[in-house]
């Protein structure tokens, strides 16, 4: 494993993030809760899945498959990632989102990429499936990307600011 490869997981986690903080500036709480589309979604929303995403799958690299495993008592955590609550802020979520970031870069910045550990067992994972450190910080690129294009959807349904393209 080379720092060159830590250097670009590195820097594309860094792009996507600051493309998905770009898209909530400037935003008041209440713009940040609504939910502009037919869906459920909200940019404040979105901002806490991710968090909350990233922080299960750095879990999963340094604590093994137990970390992953299905908890009843998260569903409602897992639910609520997708939306603000009552009494929270933008600015409280994106504090958040920043220690979960950080944490994230202190275990890509240490750990042995490949570093594999089993899937717990679930319908959407191959049966049997192991995945590296690597993979999961790939996973974790994939995840901020794809919620950065639907919070850029969001942004430009709300007050038509454009973070990408």
């Amino acid at each position: 494993m080379s720092e060159h490869e830590r250097n670009d997981l590195r820097g594309a986690l860094a792009k996507h993030r600051e493309l998905f903080r770009f898209t909530v500036q400037g935003l008041t709480d209440e713009q940040a809760a609504r939910t502009p589309t037919d869906s459920a979604l909200c940019l404040g929303g979105l901002i806490k899945h991710v968090a909350f995403v990233e922080s299960g799958w750095v879990d999963f690299i340094v604590e093994g498959t137990e970390a992953m495993e299905f908890r009843p008592e998260k569903l409602d955590v897992h639910t609520n990632s997708f939306r603000m609550l009552e009494g929270e802020t933008l600015a409280g979520i994106l504090a958040d989102y920043e220690k979960v970031t950080n944490r994230t870069d202190e275990v890509l910045a240490t750990v042995d990429l490949d570093l594999s550990h089993p899937l717990p067992s679930a319908p959407w994972f191959e049966p049997g499936a192991s995945w590296s450190a690597r993979r999961v910080f790939i996973h974790i690129v994939a995840e901020t990307a794809q919620h950065a294009g639907h919070a850029d959807i969001l942004r430009e349904t709300i007050d038509g600011q454009k973070s990408m393209g």
